[in-house]
């Protein structure tokens, strides 16, 4: 908090006041800073759930620019919903800087219900991405009752099971990707030259540097291996040119269609992504005005989620939640001003209004992306590991625990013993995810407190 009041921002009390706007061309570079620190996190899940579709990748593809489209969404409504909760409307919005973006949280839902559909299967997940989130935005009016039923050994289960389904698509991404598997290319040094040079460059920066460089070492990272990949010759610019300097988001883009595992799968990790909120919030409150946060404050992030969702499904985004990265930068800039977000927002909001940008993000090699999101995902599992550390290891929890990961990682890792069920209910168990949330909230409830 010196380092900030000293640096010309304000007294302490203004820092931590959300209402307060500091000197214009200091907020203006803390704004971009937010966005800095979750860009790359946010587009990437977009072009994941492209990638498991089958055109996100190969600007040959008739369906490439649909790509664009999914990436310019991220940008649009990582912005907006930042704007539901910075600027607010009437109950929606915690009035406070949390910064919202594209969740990877629902890729273990979204990668299966799209997996080898190309167009045809976005139409289901977006009409689930938009009914999930009104049923987002319900949880708003009861989030506070059903933090009991989520202790440290379930949501740090559920966080690690998060990140340990998508650790492969990581590995599967820096080895080519997956229309390269059975291919000499696959897993080749040229592949993997470029992934390490992401992980190398992330690590060196985020360890040994300070400030905005090592906030942003992910998005640096990924620069460093998308000039590695370019002097490798693997970079194509054949879309950049074609793509417009301007185009509007599209209602029903690719129509509705209702499907029950989606909904079902996008309703259950709603109620996942409210928790995270939940904390998020409070440690947004505790770090950057060391106070609690407000019952209404909690509602009010946990509204603008389930709108900022549902509104992004309409258009076809992606669910957005807070992003946890953001509130530890807060707590490092000690500033807690909402107004600083909101010009990250708008910044946002004109970068996903510009196809010419999405277009640019497509660029990067696959293997690239694999690099980073070897480290993201890794990070999801080890902040799991980290929320599971303050759990007391009886043999109840530990019965618990070894049940639902057993369970859900198995059936993650073999779907084809649920291949006589009904594919709604493959869908919502091979994910590996939702069966083992189920199985550790209910054992929880049910189990005693001690174990003979």
């Amino acid at each position: 908090m010196t380092d900030a009041t000293s640096s010309g921002l304000g007294t302490p009390a203004q820092l931590s006041d959300p209402n307060y706007t500091p000197p214009l061309g200091k907020a203006v570079p803390l704004g971009i800073q937010h966005v800095l620190a979750m860009f790359a996190s946010n587009v990437t899940p977009a072009i994941i759930v492209a990638g498991a579709a089958g055109f996100g990748f190969g600007s040959n593809s008739p369906d490439f620019p649909n790509m664009i489209y999914m990436i310019q969404m991220s940008m649009l409504f990582a912005g907006i919903a930042t704007l539901f909760q910075t600027i607010g409307m009437g109950p929606v919005g915690a009035r406070l800087p949390i910064v919202q973006g594209t969740s990877f949280a629902f890729l273990p839902v979204m990668i299966p219900a799209v997996a080898g559909q190309g167009v045809a299967g976005l139409a289901g997940l977006m009409t689930g991405v938009a009914i999930g989130g009104i049923f987002h935005f319900i949880i708003g009016t009861f989030v506070g009752r059903i933090r009991f039923a989520l202790p440290p050994l379930v949501t740090g289960l559920i966080v690690l099971m998060i990140g340990l389904s998508l650790i492969k698509v990581g590995i599967q991404y820096a080895a080519g990707g997956v229309p390269l598997i059975g291919k000499p290319e696959y897993g080749s040094l040229a592949m993997w030259t470029p992934a390490l040079a992401v992980i190398i460059v992330t690590l060196a920066l985020k360890f040994f540097t300070k400030g905005l460089m090592s906030v942003a070492a992910v998005l640096v990272g990924l620069i460093a291996g998308y000039v590695v990949a370019l002097m490798m010759g693997q970079v194509n610019f054949g879309n950049v040119g074609r793509a417009a300097m301007f185009a509007p988001p599209m209602p029903f883009k690719w129509g509705f269609e209702f499907n029950s595992a989606i909904i079902i799968g996008m309703c259950f990790m709603a109620v996942i992504s409210a928790i995270e909120t939940v904390g998020d919030v409070s440690g947004i409150c505790k770090g950057g005005a060391g106070r609690e946060a407000t019952d209404k404050e909690i509602a009010g992030a946990t509204y603008a989620d389930g709108l900022g969702t549902a509104v992004a499904g309409v258009f076809g985004g992606l669910p957005n939640t807070s992003f946890s990265q953001n509130v530890g930068l807060i707590s490092m800039t000690g500033v807690m001003s909402r107004h600083v977000v909101t010009i990250g927002a708008i910044f946002l909001i004109v970068c996903g209004l510009i196809p010419k940008i999405g277009a640019i993000v497509s660029t990067v090699p696959i293997n690239v992306l694999g690099g980073g999101v070897i480290v993201m995902f890794g990070m999801v599992a080890a902040a799991g590991v980290n929320m599971l550390s303050g759990v007391n290891w009886n043999r109840r929890n530990m019965v618990i625990f070894a049940v639902s990961l057993s369970i859900g990682l198995g059936l993650q890792l073999e779907p084809g013993a649920l291949q006589h069920l009904p594919k709604t209910a493959q869908i919502l168990l091979t994910s590996g995810l939702l069966p083992a949330a189920f199985l550790s909230i209910v054992l929880n409830l049910i189990l005693p407190e001690e174990l003979d």
